[in-house]
């Protein structure tokens, strides 16, 4: 039976190499002999600490524990990929917001709070992003289609639950929400796209 040390080290190396965040169930499976949860929870607590004060932290989200690169440092490693992050427009981001703070939401009830008409663009930009989904019908003349946040979503903003949510303005900040300038007045059925909000809008 591997010591405690020994058993951090092979948590450590798995979740090290894992490529999307584990499960307690998962990480149960890399030991032939049964760990219980509260023992296990233990060690990646240890593990946890053993790890502050570098540029990488071990953290619990929504679908499991993983290991990632703390907000202050992302800019500097962002220095060595082509590709550049995506940006969100306005549109995007007050329909994400309505569906993570008002979950589970239709179209319809979107519109109704944002006072347009909201893109199939932008709902389809949030689905590719895998930070929402269909969760079901509403049982009214249409069955429309009721939208709600993904585990993805809360693990991209590095949280457990929903109940951990931080202000809107800081989802726009983590998600990179696009730059723009204020919006010319719109009438009321105006379509907004999902592409980025430039000085143009």
């Amino acid at each position: 039976m591997l010591n405690p040390n020994e058993a951090k080290t092979v948590l450590e190396t798995a979740l090290l190499a894992a490529q999307e965040p584990l499960t307690l169930v998962d990480l149960r499976r890399l030991f032939e002999e049964d760990i219980g949860a509260d023992t296990l929870r233990r060690l990646l607590d240890e593990l946890r600490l053993d790890w502050q004060g570098r540029g990488v932290e071990l953290v619990n989200l929504a679908s499991g524990w993983r290991f990632q690169t703390l907000p202050k440092y992302q800019q500097y490693l962002e220095r060595l990929s082509h590709d550049k992050p995506p940006r969100y427009s306005r549109a995007v981001m007050e329909t994400l917001a309505i569906i993570a703070y008002r979950q589970p939401v239709t179209r319809g009830d979107i519109e109704d709070i944002r006072g347009v008409t909201v893109s199939t663009n932008v709902i389809k930009s949030l689905e590719a992003r895998s930070w929402i989904d269909s969760v079901g019908y509403r049982d009214v003349p249409g069955r429309p289609a009721l939208y709600a946040t993904t585990k993805t979503f809360l693990d991209d903003l590095g949280l457990r639950s929903l109940q951990e949510l931080p202000p809107i303005e800081q989802i726009s900040s983590t998600l990179e929400l696009a730059p723009h300038t204020p919006p010319s007045e719109k009438p009321p059925a105006a379509e907004e796209t999902a592409g980025p909000v430039t000085a143009a809008d």
